[in-house]
């Protein structure tokens, strides 16, 4: 499974927000490598005016991949947005490649998105049946051609609220608009959105996560609410440094669940949650949930560390890797033979045989998507003398795809879709498996069950989608 998307916006009262951008981006990392992009924009020219175009730098590949140091001190400004990628509406190419700049009637609009809108064809054909030209095949730009529409007869904050009437799926969005920097998240809060300060409260953050804050030496202050829009401005001028609008609110939001067990980093805080707590509370359930007699816990690094310390932690078992992780290996490698295949996941994992070498093993992850590289792993430690093999998941079985921002297979490609636990222990090899209980998941996140996103657990949507089961959470407009 991977991610949308990481998004981050700084505005300054002075000095230039690339390089921030780029650290920011850059603890972001893990949400998106295809590509990344950085925009900015000056609140003021040299004559006082407002600044024209909007410097944009973006690429395929890594963070320190796209921008050098002379790419970075040729983005000039106060104010800028920055994205890294992870399709999952539009093609892996650089038209693709965000934040994406759009004109309007008044100058131009930079928008950078982390979700997935599930009308994006419709809203298409209707701007397009307007006239509008897309350069791009993503639902990023189909927002910022919405914007711009509305732009020509409101404000911006009536603009955004037209535009949020309109879009249906996840969206957190940063926005550079004129000399304001705007926040959005939407009314259900799927993806997740903090802000900070930063420079001593003389500047500000918005980020997907709190450890971008962490990572540029801000403090946080809290997430953006569902529904909620901020605007920020860092102009010598402004009144107020950033404005408040809470625009829709939902009966109960639908915090993405998979942020908890897999995609966020550890240290980050999301909606007053940290993660590491949460998935070392995770690693105890397992335990009480499906212990066995076994000799060492291990983890598949990095994404079963936490789970396997709170697994061992609770069934008083010895924690040992299992697995050395090489950190030095990039992108994927997508090889045609199964012996290929072996030999990447071996680039990436190298097994400790003296750690196994007749052992009874508890193998811990977060979850088993098509269960493939589970298969190789389990393989890997008997092959290097592992007595036994215990998977132990720290999710419930994933039974349908994702439509809200995670790239995930169709059901026919999903293991756990059409097998029983007895068919897919066979199928992996192991000796046994045991996932994590729904109800065991939501009590480790501590929100409740109408609080999560649970779809691709429970076939049961947030919002509508066609062909799907929906519990719709129940919005309305908020006044201010």
């Amino acid at each position: 499974m991977k991610e949308g998307c990481g998004i981050a916006g700084i505005a300054l009262e002075e000095g230039d927000a690339a390089l921030p951008l780029f650290y920011a981006l850059y603890a972001l990392q893990h949400r998106g490598q295809e590509s990344a992009g950085i925009a900015v924009h000056s609140s003021e020219d040299e004559g006082g005016a407002r600044a024209g175009n909007i410097p944009l730098i973006k690429g395929m590949g890594f963070v320190y991949e796209v921008f050098s140091p002379q790419r970075l001190a040729s983005l000039r400004g106060n104010i800028g947005i920055g994205h890294v990628r992870y399709s999952t509406t539009g093609a892996s190419r650089v038209e693709n490649a965000e934040p994406l700049v759009v004109n309007y009637h008044k100058g131009q609009i930079a928008i950078a998105h982390n979700g997935n809108l599930v009308n994006t064809a419709e809203l298409k054909k209707e701007l397009q049946r307007e006239g509008r030209i897309f350069h791009s095949d993503t639902d990023t730009e189909v927002i910022a051609h919405l914007l711009a529409k509305e732009l020509v007869r409101h404000d911006p904050i009536e603009a955004v609220k037209v535009m949020m009437r309109k879009v249906v799926g996840s969206y957190a969005l940063v926005i550079m608009l004129d000399n304001l920097l705007m926040a959005i998240r939407d009314p259900l809060g799927i993806k997740p959105l903090c802000f900070g300060t930063l420079n001593d409260g003389r500047g500000y953050i918005i980020a997907s996560e709190s450890s971008a804050i962490d990572t540029v030496g801000g403090d946080l202050i809290r997430d953006v609410r569902p529904g909620e829009v901020l605007l920020i401005n860092c102009s010598p001028r402004a009144d107020r440094r950033v404005e408040s609008y809470q625009l829709y609110r939902g009966t109960s939001p639908a915090f993405c669940v998979f942020e908890y067990i897999y995609f966020a980093r550890p240290d980050s805080v999301l909606d007053g949650k940290l993660v590491y707590d949460v998935r070392l509370k995770i690693g105890e359930r397992l335990a009480e949930e499906h212990g066995i007699e076994a000799d060492i816990v291990s983890p598949v690094p990095d994404s079963g560390i936490t789970f396997a310390i709170g697994y061992a932690k609770r069934s008083g078992l010895d924690y040992m890797e299992g697995f050395i992780k090489n950190r030095y290996v990039g992108r994927t490698f997508i090889m045609p033979e199964d012996s290929s295949r072996d030999t990447a996941v071996r680039l990436k994992l190298n097994v400790v045989r003296r750690n196994v070498e007749g052992k009874r093993v508890v193998l811990v992850d977060d979850s088993i998507v098509r269960g493939t590289t589970s298969r190789r792993i389990v393989s890997f430690l008997k092959n290097r003398g592992a007595k036994e093999v215990h998977l132990r998941i720290g999710s419930p079985p994933i039974i349908a795809p994702c439509y809200l921002g995670i790239n995930t297979p169709t059901r026919a490609e999903l293991l756990a879709s059409k097998r029983d636990i007895d068919a897919i222990c066979n199928f992996l090899n192991a000796d046994s498996i045991g996932y994590l209980s729904l109800q065991g998941l939501i009590d480790s996140v501590g929100m409740g069950m109408n609080n999560l996103c649970l779809g691709c657990l429970n076939e049961q949507y947030p919002v509508e989608i066609p062909g799907e089961v929906c519990v719709a959470r129940q919005l309305k407009l908020s006044h201010f």
